[in-house]
């Protein structure tokens, strides 16, 4: 090559030289353009990071898991030291689940002397009240247990069934854990897997008469679109809508197979990769879930009821697992103290160190104050990084706390 270059005349040999340090030059300057648009890409990422970081209070609890065990309650430390330092008297499960948060206060709490809990889910309920029993009958209790198989909705009259005095004293703490439990997740017959096919029922009550299927098949399409836009927060809603009354046209949508057929196909060759159509289809899900159940406005009315059947002093921890659940809460939670304002952002704000509890309660970083009540958690709790490793299904879980003066 030397040589080659050598034989040339001296003008060549300069053209080439000036050609090669070009294009050197322009490699030089094509990798260094490379790697600032990486550092600016990882800088934008880092600077979202923080701003999630910002908005939540991630937990430095040690996160106790055993592989043997069959459900995994989320946030269980976290919600034992909302209410480790109170006298419980009464305790209120709304969401009995498996009843592994219940089991943990009744187990902490020697002292309690009324536990309610419910569950509008019958299988559930049976499940939570053996749980509840064997408990009963290992610790030889006074505890007075009483469970019904209802909707939260129906907090105030059930409570006024079991003490009529309730009113008058009031509830020393109440919980309610708004996720699905992983025994109908796991049952394809209930309609809530993305994953198992089965009937698009997604019925939290099997008594109630409105299935996923009606709503895909019989509401008004303006209605359908309404439903994936406003509770499934989908970008692709109009396109799902059509989609939805062309498959009427076939004769409908009818397991949750069918449903996920059409998602997949829809979403073949978009952004997201080969997985990419899961969280189209989770959205889709969610939103039917949220239309089946109403979950949204009953939320909102139970969280209002809730806080009134408080105790002075007494205490409402929710659980939370997606953006439009966490809106409510912290919205309604920030009504009910009546602090004037609706923003998030309280006209006086105590830090760790000016409650006199907080020497004691850890887990307590910033407080809103409000006249009736206050926010123990002005930003979420969320879990342990250990946590969302270990249980999946946590990430997206946020608690937060509010207390009646």
């Amino acid at each position: 090559m030397m040589r080659c270059l050598m034989s040339l005349p001296p003008l060549s040999r300069a053209s080439l030289t000036i050609t090669a340090q070009r294009s050197i030059a322009t490699a030089a300057a094509t990798k260094k353009k490379i790697k600032k648009s990486e550092e600016k890409k990882r800088a934008q990422f880092l600077a979202v990071k923080r701003e999630k970081e910002k908005r939540r209070t991630r937990s430095d609890k040690e996160f106790e898991y055993k592989e043997n065990d069959n459900h995994v309650p989320v946030l269980l430390g976290e919600v034992i030291d909302v209410f480790s330092s109170l006298h419980l008297r009464s305790f209120v499960d709304c969401t009995l689940g498996a009843a592994g948060h219940s089991s943990a206060i009744i187990k902490g709490h020697p002292e309690l002397e009324n536990y309610v809990g419910m569950d509008v889910d019958p299988v559930a309920h049976a499940k939570a009240r053996a749980c509840i029993d064997d408990l009963m009958h290992s610790h030889s209790c006074h505890l007075k247990v009483h469970t019904f198989l209802s909707n939260f909705k129906h907090v105030k009259p059930l409570l006024a069934e079991v003490d009529p005095n309730f009113f008058n004293s009031g509830v020393d703490a109440i919980l309610m854990d708004l996720g699905m439990s992983s025994m109908q997740v796991n049952n394809p017959e209930r309609g809530f897997s993305v994953l198992a096919n089965g009937p698009l029922d997604m019925r939290m009550d099997p008594q109630a008469s409105l299935k996923a299927e009606d709503i895909l098949n019989s509401w008004p399409d303006t209605e359908v679109g309404r439903v994936l836009r406003e509770y499934g927060e989908e970008s692709n809603w109009h396109l799902l809508q059509n989609k939805i009354v062309q498959a009427r046209l076939r004769g409908g949508l009818h397991t949750t197979g069918d449903l996920v057929d059409l998602i997949r196909n829809m979403t073949h060759g978009t952004r997201g990769g080969r997985q990419g159509w899961i969280k189209t289809a989770t959205r889709v899900f969610q939103a039917l879930r949220i239309a089946v159940n109403d979950e949204l406005g009953t939320l909102e009315k139970t969280l209002n009821a809730c806080f009134e059947c408080l105790a002075p002093g007494g205490r409402l921890a929710v659980i939370s697992f997606h953006s439009l659940e966490d809106r409510i809460v912290k919205q309604t939670f920030l009504k009910v103290i009546e602090t004037g304002r609706g923003d998030g952002d309280a006209d006086e704000e105590e830090r760790f160190g000016r409650d006199s509890r907080n020497s004691e309660e850890m887990w307590i970083k910033s407080v809103v104050q409000g006249r009736n009540g206050r926010i123990l958690t002005k930003r979420p709790v969320t879990p342990s990084e250990e946590e969302e490793r270990l249980n999946r299904r946590s990430r997206s879980a946020k608690l937060r706390v509010v207390e009646k003066v």
